[in-house]
């Protein structure tokens, strides 16, 4: 693969692993669906597979979807761009290695293809909207997974292309979709590439989009900077914008692990072995904890919250847990319970079916170890999560349970009887700060769910703004 024959240069950073994903003639993508055409699933699968059998560090570049429908009045059709990370993100063997991707033209729109004549809707391009549409729809489509902290899917993204002809008749609309557009760019910080970089000419004519042209029958270059680029001016401001600087501090991980179709144990430290052999099995990064899960689509959530990336000692083996035989009190009575034992805490799971089948306990390195008292948050009869729902919505429409941000889940509850199949039922949080023994039973809403398939597209060269 391209990944591993570029793993020594230095100068590839980053893999982009399919560009514009959309539809075909007859078929959508889709993100989360578990069939043929699932994006979601087939980026995490390319992900996997690079850093897993060529290089661990490259960053890995995950597009949205670029179209689905049909591009005509009346038939559904749209650009999800990253849309679906909102509710399904991916986490990568590397926590820190993802970076989400979008491409934005004045001529296309949120529901317009770009196409004129044949495949022209209705629909407002880019270019039709006001400064402050334009800045929605970007965050609502794409930017958010940036520009919101504390969430399952809050990656860097990376607006690896965007562009405007710098030479010919150019619409004032374009014009003012390029100020717009490059105005958003500076506001948010946001990295970018312009497309193209290189273009040719023939004689003074053809392709305007490239900041630099050779001019082959003139043997010159004429680009950007060459006096005849109405594009120059405004490139200088961005690339020389200061509307942020300095470095950015660390902030607090949050992801999701997605059990719907296949294992999703995302630790090194786990993968030593099979903890579980025939179970379906979930496991947060080695620098990340267990802090909530779904109860019947056993979604997972995972933290460094408060703990950062110091708990896990990885030179001490995992626990596999299947039955009570740590259990210290009876913290969800008449319930089966897989508890971690001491100074040990849940870094995975696994399932069989329906039902829980075991806990993949890690132990702490942290001096003086993890609490010892705890409480029990039960969420069998809707969402109970503390915090303010920290890291965000990662099991649509599924009750969930989640820890308080300097907790650690150190067990799970459920139980088969009655009309329940071994859905987890309650989780037993622990903190090193003693907290009270309490239980607490809430009941909420539940709220609707997605996931995803594809292939290894391109590597590309970068410069120092990720290295």
């Amino acid at each position: 693969m391209m990944a591993n024959r570029y793993k020594d240069n230095p100068r590839v950073v980053g893999a982009d692993l399919y560009n514009e994903v959309r539809r075909d003639v007859l078929v959508d993508p889709n993100w989360g669906w578990g069939n043929d055409v699932d994006w979601y699933a087939a980026a995490q699968y390319a992900a996997d597979k690079i850093h897993l059998e060529a290089n661990p560090n490259l960053l890995i570049i995950i597009e949205g979807i670029n179209w689905v429908g049909l591009p005509i009045d009346g038939f559904p059709h749209g650009r999800p761009t990253l849309s679906g990370a909102e509710f399904l993100s991916h986490t990568l063997m590397g926590s820190d290695k993802l970076v989400y991707s979008a491409h934005f033209y004045s001529y296309t729109g949120p529901n317009h293809s770009g196409a004129n004549g044949i495949g022209e809707t209705h629909d407002p391009r880019y270019r039709d909207l006001s400064a402050t549409d334009l800045a929605k729809v970007i965050e609502q489509s794409a930017t958010f997974v940036a520009l919101r902290n504390d969430f399952h899917y809050t990656r860097p993204i990376w607006i690896s292309e965007f562009g405007i002809p710098g030479r010919g008749i150019i619409g004032a609309t374009d014009i003012s979709w390029f100020d717009n557009f490059l105005g958003y760019l500076k506001t948010n910080d946001l990295d970018f590439a312009y497309w193209p970089l290189v273009g040719f000419l023939e004689n003074g004519y053809g392709n305007g989009w490239a900041l630099l042209n050779w001019d082959r029958q003139r043997n010159v270059s004429d680009g950007l900077y060459d006096g005849n680029d109405w594009r120059r001016d405004r490139w200088l401001e961005l690339v020389n914008a200061t509307s942020a600087s300095g470095p950015i501090g660390n902030s607090t991980k949050w992801s999701m692990l997605n059990v719907d179709y296949s294992d999703y144990a995302k630790s090194h430290f786990l993968s030593k072995s099979d903890w579980d052999v025939g179970a379906r099995k979930a496991a947060c990064n080695d620098d990340m904890r267990l802090i909530g899960i779904s109860r019947k689509m056993h979604r997972g959530l995972c933290t460094d919250a408060m703990y950062g990336g110091q708990l896990l000692d990885s030179s001490a083996p995992s626990v596999t847990v299947t039955n009570e035989r740590f259990v210290s009190t009876d913290w969800a009575a008449t319930f089966s319970k897989l508890e971690c034992p001491a100074n040990h805490y849940v870094i995975g799971y696994a399932i069989r079916g329906a039902r829980m089948s075991s806990v993949s306990c890690a132990k702490t390195k942290r001096e003086g170890g993890l609490g010892g008292n705890g409480r029990t948050i039960w969420f069998d009869k809707g969402d109970n999560r503390a915090d303010g729902n920290l890291g965000g919505e990662f099991a649509l429409s599924d009750y969930k349970g989640q820890c308080r941000t300097n907790e650690y889940v150190a067990g799970i509850a459920y139980t088969l009887r009655g009309l329940n199949s071994g859905w987890p039922a309650a989780i037993y949080c622990k903190s090193v700060f003693e907290a009270a023994s309490a239980a607490v039973r809430q009941s909420h809403s539940p709220a609707p769910v997605i996931v995803l398939h594809m292939v290894l597209g391109a590597l590309f060269l970068v410069g120092a703004h990720w290295v």
